[in-house]
């Protein structure tokens, strides 16, 4: 009766398991940053917004209820800001609403204009059953671009409310707190603006439309980079730890099969 002989397995397999999930587990960690804090956070992708010019703002919205879903999301935007002009990306799904205010008076706006009509908020309304899903696991995100951004603070504070079915409101209104204090436990989000050009204007065309425009097109470029490098460093480390792997199995296995 003949024995059987059993070939070593290699642990080129389970080298490419671990490959793979370090790949995943990279994904997961460079690709959704802001999660690990559950807040409403307001971000920039592109070039970062300058006072006097339009920027393109980013509202990212995680689900934090176990059992409801995000149905409405709700931006106030304050009239000192006094943004004349917004324009909301579309989500599918969901609808956006621009709410304008007529002001008593006039107001300079950041390029020291004057108007007295001025956006106060933004309201997204989920449709049918295209909510953000209960649980803890999905965020959706809402992109609008705005200006001319104001000249008269640092800042951007934008309070947001989120609403789930249900009817359960969460507002995100606590200012930034001071150096060195803890943080709130419903910071709104805020957006930091960047000092204007030598112009005196922030980056962005001379009409509106090239201003949205320009701010929304260096928005997706730095967001198309940054994922292309995310995906470049994922897949090094991925290459290196499976080199490491083959050589590892090639010392350890019998002479005679290497």
């Amino acid at each position: 009766m003949s024995k059987n002989r059993h070939t070593p397995i290699r642990p080129l397999s389970r080298a490419g398991l671990l490959t793979a999930a370090l790949g995943t587990a990279g994904l997961l960690t460079l690709g959704l940053p802001g999660l690990a804090s559950a807040h409403v956070t307001a971000n920039v992708y592109g070039e970062q917004p300058a006072k006097g010019g339009y920027g393109a703002i980013v509202l990212r919205v995680p689900n934090e209820e176990p059992d409801a879903g995000t149905t409405k999301v709700s931006v106030t935007i304050p009239a000192e800001y006094a943004l004349g002009s917004v324009r909301t990306k579309p989500v599918p799904g969901w609808t956006a609403e621009v709410t304008k205010t007529q002001l008593p008076e006039p107001v300079r706006n950041g390029r020291d204009a004057e108007v007295s009509e001025v956006a106060t908020s933004i309201t997204w309304t989920a449709q049918g059953e295209n909510k953000i899903a209960a649980g803890t696991t999905e965020y959706q995100e809402f992109a609008f671009s705005a200006g001319p951004l104001p000249n008269t603070v640092d800042t951007l504070v934008l309070p947001t409310a989120q609403t789930y079915a249900g009817g359960k409101v969460v507002n995100w209104e606590d200012p930034p707190p001071a150096e060195g204090a803890e943080e709130p436990e419903h910071p709104a989000p805020t957006v930091a603006l960047a000092e204007a050009g030598k112009d005196g204007h922030g980056h962005g065309g001379e009409s509106e439309d090239g201003d949205h425009g320009a701010a929304a097109a260096s928005a997706g470029d730095d967001t198309a980079r940054w994922l292309g490098g995310t995906g470049l460093a994922v897949g090094a480390l991925g290459l290196g730890v499976g080199a490491g792997a083959l050589l590892r199995s090639r010392r350890n296995a019998p002479k005679g099969e290497q």
